[in-house]
């Protein structure tokens, strides 16, 4: 069983930044390069809730399609899901997956 203090500082310590949201109390946001996720204590450690997104603002953007071109999406806000951040993301959830 994983601890998730131990978790997070291992994750800290591989370059990712942590924060806190209001409006997401039990939940701690792990952000890179504009990529962000949430993450949830469980009796497992911490596990990814939902999928990662890309940071706009305060908020997590989800990526979407609109007409017919990815982006990412919050609320009204969007934002090009290039193939450079797609990368980015994708390298996102790879490193953090490896670190739960």
């Amino acid at each position: 069983m994983a601890d998730p203090a131990e978790q997070l500082q291992q994750i800290y310590l591989a370059g990712f930044e942590l924060k806190t949201f209001e409006r997401f109390p039990k939940c701690v946001g792990v952000v890179r390069n504009n990529c962000i996720a949430l993450l949830v204590p469980t009796p497992q450690g911490l596990q990814m809730l939902g999928t990662p997104g890309w940071q706009i603002g305060e908020v997590m953007g989800v990526l979407t399609e609109v007409g017919r071109r990815q982006v990412f999406q919050a609320k009204e806000e969007m934002v090009e899901a290039t193939p450079e951040r797609l990368e980015e993301l994708r390298r996102f959830r790879e490193d953090l997956g490896r670190l739960l």
